[in-house]
């Protein structure tokens, strides 16, 4: 199986070895000097090893103050990346939202560079650009041997031995293809690629680690592929069902034996403790929710309750974002919690549980039986009682699934505020 997918590869990415490792580009980034017009569309390539490259595309557009602004396109969805600065024959394109930055030197009418952290540490990645305005990956021309539009039902095979079951959602036209996979900790996202023969390639990127899906169409109609990406491979395989689905999202997480509520104080970035105890949350329906700057699925989320909270708070509804972030150092966290709260305009409190570790989430809120997603949502009722707790977070790239989720809040909100 692994010789098949090497294979599949070797044969439809177009995959080359890149002649200079990242560190090489960074001592060369700021030399010389050109005027440069970025505008338009783009077709990336991280390079993350010999035999493995991760194409994505982005646009270059006009701010709203004119100045140049880069946005990640992944299927329908267009996310914005950050303002791009020029310096000589260098652009430079910081991804706030994940504390990364985007690097390139400008060569003729081509861009190479790295992603890398804005502190510098870390091992940067190596990537080209080129214009171009068609699909991300090559296409050798070969029609799709099938549609494999539909709901799968998806194994993943973890490297401890056990499976980890999953939802596939594929949406096919033609040779195009965009999918996502639903696991119990969230979804991948906005997945997009091609189908050629019997095989299909798919891979997303929006600032923080760059994936991708290549996988085999086998004759009865069923799947099987591998996600790989800077850490390592996980294989998957897949048949169609179209009443796939996830174990209950409100069942994986709950009280401990002799607990009713949860109890915690942590500060906000001001160092002020915030408790379910403070008047301001007394009488009031609370949404509790366990999350981090650099998780995506919990910024789906943030891009959900932020104007959702302005909305309904009103009502009688308060939020409390309890943020569990890559570094304890105070000035690193005030600066991220503050650019998430500018970006999405967030209204509700923010505070620090503490480093994004799941087990030290567990520790910190000892009333929870486990902790297994960033980000999960704790509801609590008027008399301060959890009430229901969901794991994950199901995003707008699923489709119904996410519809189904929205309709379950707010019955479940409608439902709070009346008892």
């Amino acid at each position: 199986m692994r010789m098949l997918f090497l294979l599949l590869l070797l044969s439809g990415f177009a995959l080359r070895s890149f002649p200079q490792a990242a560190e090489e580009y960074e001592t060369e980034l700021s030399q010389g000097a050109a005027t440069f017009n970025a505008l338009g569309g783009w077709r990336g390539v991280f390079h993350l090893r010999a035999d493995l490259d991760v194409p994505i595309n982005f646009e270059i557009r006009a701010g709203r103050d004119g100045a140049p602004e880069l946005f990640f396109r992944n299927a329908d969805e267009l996310f914005e990346g950050g303002a791009i600065h020029q310096t000589a024959d260098s652009l430079f394109i910081p991804l706030n939202q994940f504390d990364n930055e985007l690097a390139f030197r400008i060569q003729d009418d081509a861009l190479t560079g790295v992603l890398r952290r804005q502190d510098g540490t870390g091992q940067p990645l190596a990537i080209s650009a080129t214009r171009a305005t068609t699909l991300r990956f090559s296409e050798n021309g070969a029609p799709a041997a099938k549609d494999i539009s539909g709901t799968y039902a998806i194994t993943f095979a973890n490297p401890n031995g056990k499976e980890d079951h999953s939802v596939g959602i594929f949406k096919q036209s033609g040779s195009r293809l965009v999918a996502t996979f639903l696991r119990v900790t969230g979804d991948s996202r906005y997945l997009e690629g091609v189908v050629e023969a019997d095989s299909f390639w798919l891979s997303s990127f929006i600032g923080s680690g760059p994936s991708v899906y290549v996988g085999a169409i086998r004759p009865d109609g069923s799947i099987a592929g591998q996600s790989l990406g800077a850490r390592g491979a996980l294989s998957f395989t897949g048949t169609p069902d179209p009443n796939a689905k996830l174990p209950d999202a409100y069942t994986l997480t709950f009280l401990k034996e002799g607990y009713k509520s949860l109890d915690f104080s942590f500060p906000d970035v001001d160092g002020h403790l915030v408790s379910l105890k403070d008047p301001k949350y007394r009488n009031k329906v609370v949404v509790v929710t366990i999350g981090g700057t650099w998780c995506p699925n919990c910024i789906d989320e943030t891009a959900f309750l932020a104007p959702w909270y302005l909305a309904n708070r009103s009502r009688g509804v308060e939020v409390i974002s309890i943020q569990y972030e890559r570094q304890a150092d105070s000035a690193f966290v005030r600066k991220a919690l503050t650019r998430m709260r500018q970006r999405y305009d967030i209204r509700y409190d923010q505070i620090v549980g503490g480093i994004a570790d799941k087990q030290a989430v567990a520790a910190s809120l000892p009333a929870l039986n486990t902790f297994l997603a960033f980000p999960t949502t704790i509801f609590i009722d008027r008399q301060g009682g959890v009430a229901k707790i969901h794991t994950g977070f199901t995003g707008p790239a699923t489709g119904k699934y996410y519809d189904d989720f929205i309709k379950e809040f707010n019955d479940e909100i409608d439902s709070l505020l009346k008892k």
